[in-house]
Parts: structure tokens; sequence; C-alpha cells
């Protein structure tokens, strides 16, 4: 696993890391990991091990100040993770490979963002608890009076999260996400699949509903996974990902 770890130099001198395998081949799966995540949780180490089998190539990275990627994540936003991704793609996939986005919680959002740029390439979608503009739906509007002019005041607030811990949320993403809509804004004509767990107490399922209706294709559906959490990082779960995945790609090709 080593040796397919490298780090990338964006035009902004950020470095991401990222692996990637079979870039030789005719599609290649790319997967966005979600909010303060990275790319070695259980999801893209299961795709990896899924596109070895099929023989298809496979990318995935972190954003800058996600995982050992450079910078620090209180300097981030939306807008930027989604420039580290389109740099890393348009210089490491060919323009003549097919790809498909594979976009989890805050993935799909940055997934959605880039589609426009990759239109040409791109032939399918898989959203996993889908949670595009989550800044301003999730976070922005639930706050309280005091967290809203903490973080006007002070351009941060810590956020309590489901892990006993807590989120640094600064005023800089919450501006900037309002600068990425996509709901109103995108509208894709290719396949999709989406899955979203009914025990998910982070993002509520009307999101991955919202991104399904994204996609003017016949060929879209939203699975809804029994006691699934947030994550769906369950053996069981990603199972009934990657046997989804494999016919969405035979419907493809």
């Amino acid at each position: 696993m080593k040796k397919k770890i490298k780090f990338y130099l964006t035009s902004k001198n950020r470095r991401i890391r990222y692996s990637l395998i079979n870039r030789e081949k005719g599609l290649v799966l790319i997967f966005f990991h979600g909010f303060m995540s990275d790319m070695v949780g259980e999801k893209p180490l299961s795709f990896e091990l899924f596109a070895k089998k099929l023989k298809i190539g496979f990318l995935r990275f972190e954003y800058s100040g996600h995982g050992k990627s450079s910078g620090k994540f209180i300097n981030g936003s939306i807008s930027e993770w989604s420039d580290d991704a389109k740099d890393l793609i348009k210089n490491k996939i060919p323009k003549n490979k097919k790809i498909i986005f594979i976009g989890s919680s805050m993935g799909s959002w940055i997934a959605l963002n880039l589609a426009k740029y990759f239109k040409k390439q791109l032939v399918g979608f898989v959203g996993i608890a889908s949670a595009p503009e989550f800044t301003e739906k999730i976070m922005w509007r639930h706050f309280t009076q005091k967290m809203r002019n903490q973080i006007l005041k002070n351009n941060i607030v810590e956020l309590e999260n489901d892990y006993k811990s807590t989120y640094p949320i600064t005023k800089k993403l919450i501006f900037d996400g309002r600068k990425n809509k996509v709901f109103s804004n995108i509208r894709l004509k290719i396949p999709a699949i989406l899955f979203h767990g009914t025990n998910d107490k982070t993002v509520p399922i009307i999101f991955s509903k919202r991104t399904l209706k994204l996609f003017n294709n016949k060929k879209k559906k939203l699975f809804v996974i029994k006691n699934g959490d947030h994550s769906l990082s369950k053996k069981i779960n990603l199972k009934k990902i990657n046997t989804e995945i494999k016919k969405l790609i035979k419907q493809i090709f």
C-alpha cells in the first residue's frame, strides 16, 4: 500500500495525498471523502479492493487540511477542497478515460461541484449519505443565536458531533458554502445510485432525495439502508454498495 500512496503539488502549492491504481484502464472510479475524514477509511479501501477485482482504475485522495495532506483544516472551504480535487483529477486521469464519482457525505457535494468540469468523462455518480449544502442547511440554520454571534465575531465556533468531540466551524466555511449551491444550479443526465441509512443522525435522508432529483436519467435510484448509520462502513453495507456499483457499470457499458 505504501508504494501506491503519493503526494501531488497543486497549482496553489497544496500537497495532496493520493493513491491511484490501474490508471491505464478505460474506467476509473474516484472517491471523494467526507468532512474531516481521510482516504484510509473502510469505504475507500473497500472500493479499492473492489476496483482491483474488476480490473478498473481507482483514485482516492485527501483535500488540503485533511489526513496527511498539507494545510490546516480551519483554513479550508468547499471551494478550496473542490479546487484540490479538480486539479488532481485533471492532472492524474487522462482525458480519454471514463470516470465515475463516488461521493461520501460532503464528498457528494464536492463531486457535484466538479461534474460540469468533467462532463465529457463522467458516466455515473454514486452518493453515500449525500450532504450538499450542509454548511447552511444543517449547520447555520440550526445554530443558536449565541453560536452565530460567536462565529461572526471570532470567525470560528466549536460544534459538537456524534463522536464526543467537536468540529471547528469557521465563518469562511459557512460563507463560502453559500457560493457553492448545487440544488438549484445543477442538472445531470448520467445514471446515479444513492445510499442513505435509516439511522443516519448526522444528515437527514431528505438530502439524498433532493440529490436524486438533480439527475434527469431513468437509471437512478435511492437505496435506503435499514439500520444504516451515517458512515455506512459496515461490511454488509459496503457489500451492498459494491454490488450496486457493479450493476451500474454493467448498465453503462
